[in-house]
């Protein structure tokens, strides 16, 4: 008995030495010292960055030139073929006026739409690994069709329930960014980014409508609304003039000032579709519904929680302070940066599908190489733990080489899964034959 006693005692410190030495092994090769590069030339999103990583965009962000043209193009013409009708035809100032307060609202419109498509909208940071059971409130009942819940240990839950307001609110694990996401939160395909209170992504600002930028989104729509109603106002006030300055039909002014005929159908169209836009939006600031919440859950004022009155709602949008970004993209990242936003995850947590193949296989190749090493070591103080074995008075107990599950025990077990071996066939039979052998 003292020398089972005396054998379990060195099992226990050669488990306590061999542990620390990988983990300094792993930390060498891990925390090598690489290349310091700047967070924006290693994000893991669809985003595009501009001077230096001080302008965010989205990855369709050359819509833009699209949408600038759409604005600046027809002030251009309104300018150059109207105005010195205009000019001539109504009082001297308030003809330039007129004239000249068309541009200012255009460049007004741009630089709006420049803020909401260079800002970022209010992205998530990605957590680098999943949440911890016993830190974010596992249930122990999974459904059985979600990742992880089979073969190994239970796997993270889909949603967690919140309270807002009194009423109950699902919020749902995100696999790519392995966060809960916080309420009013979504991940956007086109991004590839978790955005807070989600809007929806606009293919004309090519950019995702968020937290940080609705205000200006808002903004930029309503004033696009009253540069067309303004241009489409004034170019009917110029083939006025034209009618009586020459006594004409309608169709006779037009023929004299066709520019003006092709701004009006172009400023009604668009009217017509960003007018419907403002009032839209108008509605869900006054009943405090995002784009997202209004199409996937249909609230009405006594389901939504997060409505509080229409002069509440109103000034949350405009006169609330906008949070500032959760990211420094021109934040220095030292060590690997290949492993910045791709780590190993732990034993028993699903691994995000967005990780790519090549990280996960150089983490794997280190890892293997760290137990290629201590494998030796082990190898070295089971030969001692055999020394004491022969060096016994009792009789030898056979129990150890008719256990034919000896090399799936716990210890084992964890010595695999530390250095990496996922119980490897051949490792473990080195173990075995080196432990039988000294039997």
């Amino acid at each position: 008995m003292r020398n089972n006693d005396m054998v379990r005692t060195q099992q226990e410190r050669m488990h306590a030495n061999a542990l620390p030495q990988h983990s300094d092994s792993d930390r060498r090769i891990i925390d090598a010292p690489g290349p310091s590069l700047l967070l924006y030339q290693v994000w893991k999103g669809n985003n595009k960055f501009c001077f230096n990583g001080r302008i965010i965009l989205g990855p369709d962000s050359r819509s833009l030139f699209l949408t600038v043209s759409l604005i600046v193009v027809p002030v251009i013409l309104f300018c150059a073929f109207l105005s010195q009708g205009l000019i001539h035809q109504l009082p001297l100032y308030i003809g330039i006026l007129i004239v000249a307060l068309c541009p200012v609202l255009a460049v007004y419109v741009v630089i709006l739409l420049l803020i909401t498509s260079a800002r970022d909208p209010g992205i998530i940071p990605r957590s680098l690994h999943p949440p911890e059971p016993e830190d974010d409130g596992y249930v122990s009942s999974i459904s059985s069709d979600w990742p992880g819940s089979q073969n190994g240990p239970p796997g993270i839950p889909p949603t967690k329930e919140v309270i807002i307001n009194g009423v109950i609110i699902k919020t749902k694990y995100c696999q790519t960014c392995m966060l809960y996401r916080p309420p009013r939160c979504s991940h956007c395909s086109i991004c590839n980014n978790c955005v807070e209170r989600f809007d929806h992504h606009c293919p004309w600002v090519g950019q995702c409508i968020g937290k940080r930028n609705y205000r200006f989104f808002f903004m930029f729509v309503c004033s696009t609304t009253v540069l067309c109603l303004y241009v489409f106002a004034f170019c009917w006030v110029n083939i006025m003039q034209i009618m009586d300055y020459y006594h004409c039909s309608l169709w006779r002014a037009l023929s004299k000032s066709p520019v003006s005929g092709v701004l009006i159908l172009y400023t009604f169209g668009a009217a017509w579709f960003v007018g419907g836009l403002t009032g839209f939006h108008l509605y869900l600031i006054l009943t405090n519904q995002t784009t997202y919440e209004n199409f996937r859950y249909r609230y009405n004022l006594k389901m939504n929680p997060y409505n509080r009155g229409c002069f509440s709602n109103i000034t949350e949008v405009f006169f609330s302070e906008i949070p500032r970004s959760k990211h420094n993209f021109r934040e220095a990242v030292k060590g690997d940066t290949s492993s910045v936003y791709t780590t190993s995850m732990p034993s028993g947590h699903p691994m995000s599908p967005e990780m790519p193949k090549a990280s996960s296989d150089i983490e794997m190749g280190k890892r293997k190489a760290v137990a290629a090493e201590d494998l030796e070591d082990i190898q070295t103080q089971i030969d001692s733990v055999g020394g004491l074995q022969r060096c016994e008075t009792q009789p030898r107990r056979t129990k150890w080489d008719q256990n034919a599950n000896w090399g799936s025990s716990p210890d084992i077990q964890m010595l695999a899964a530390e250095f990496g071996m996922e119980h490897d066939s051949t490792d473990r039979q080195k173990i075995e034959g080196s432990i039988n052998l000294k039997s």
